[in-house]
Order: structure tokens, then C-alpha cells, then sequence
């Protein structure tokens, strides 16, 4: 059998990651799966445990990391956030390609365990679009939209590092480049 793949996408919060990456996977010709990270933060609303994330305590997370149950993880503000081991294992055993949704510092610890990890950056056009993307969302206060912005900011300079860079200006063009570079692995 052949063994499977895994793709990383990385970018700063509000950039539309969760919305391409839906959009990827409701193509069923391209046999992705996307692992369900883990984290520590609260719930939005309509985000569903186990499907957008597995919302954990902090305690609970630690716990994980000390029984090495967690492929790669990283703090983003005051949450933790990581993916779980066990799933990818399984489906690049299967054959599948495994979309890992992750932070800057979750993508080093991957590219440094998998040197065939392909990787992508989604950008946001400028970062006036990004602070009204955040806003728009209403589920940050003000305070919390500004240290996402600082660390999207650290985060655009590391695009350099990744294989391919999208640029998330018109959501469809994004969907596009994105599906593109997953179709010629």
C-alpha cells in the first residue's frame, strides 16, 4: 500500500484557514483528511467538540504532551494548541493525505520530524484586512484582536520558510491555489 502524505497549513488567526480547508474537504475525489487539533481555548459559537476542535482543559492537554500523545503542539497566547497523534498515524499508514491545520511553531516541529511535509502559508492581502477580519468575527475583545495582530505580524515574517505561500484575498482564487497544490503532490 501506499503511504500516505501530509500537508501543513499554517497562517495567522482570521486569515480564513478553517474556511478553505472546509472547502478542500467536501471535494471527496481528493481523499483528504483533516486532523482535529486540540486545544485549550474556549469554544465560538457553533464550533462543535471533536469536529472543529477537541476542547480540553489545561491540565488535561498537559497530560497529553507527558504521555506523548501529541504529534506537535504550541502555545498561541494564553491557549495550547496541538495535534493528536494517534489519527494522522493511522491514516498515513492507509495511505491518505492528512491536512494539518497549525501554528508557526507547530509547522517547525513537523518539517524537523517529516522533511517530506509539504507546507503552506495562507496570507492575508495586508494586515488592515486581517484586523477587520478578526473584528468581524465579534469573538475576540478588542485587547485579544491586537495580540493576534502582533503575532500575525511574527507570523508573516516566517511565510518564507514554507513551500508555497497563498494569498487570501479573494476567497475563491485562495480555494483554488490551494487545490492546485494539492493535486500536484
Amino acid at each position: 500500500m501506499k503511504k500516505g502524505f501530509l500537508i501543513v497549513y499554517s497562517g495567522p488567526s482570521g486569515v480564513g484557514k478553517g474556511t478553505i480547508m472546509k472547502e478542500l474537504l467536501s471535494l471527496k475525489t481528493l481523499k483528504l483528511c483533516f486532523s482535529v487539533s486540540m486545544t485549550t481555548r474556549k469554544p465560538r459559537p457553533g464550533e462543535v467538540d471533536g469536529v472543529n476542535y477537541y476542547f480540553v482543559t489545561k491540565e488535561q492537554f498537559e497530560e497529553n504532551i507527558k504521555n506523548d500523545q501529541i504529534l506537535e503542539w504550541a502555545q498561541y497566547g494564553d491557549n495550547y494548541y496541538g495535534t493528536p497523534k494517534a489519527p494522522v498515524f493511522k491514516w498515513i499508514s492507509e495511505g491518505k493525505t492528512v491536512i494539518l491545520e497549525i501554528e508557526v511553531q507547530g509547522a517547525d516541529k513537523i518539517r524537523s520530524q517529516y522533511p517530506d511535509v509539504r507546507t503552506m502559508f495562507l496570507m492575508p492581502p495586508s494586515i488592515h484586512v486581517l484586523r477587520e477580519r478578526l473584528s468581524g468575527r465579534q469573538t475576540e475583545s478588542e485587547e485579544e484582536v491586537n495580540k493576534r495582530i502582533e503575532i500575525a505580524k511574527k507570523e508573516i515574517g516566517r511565510a518564507n520558510d514554507y513551500d508555497y505561500i497563498i494569498v487570501n484575498n479573494r476567497l475563491e482564487d485562495a480555494i483554488e491555489d490551494a487545490l492546485e497544490i494539492n493535486l500536484n503532490k
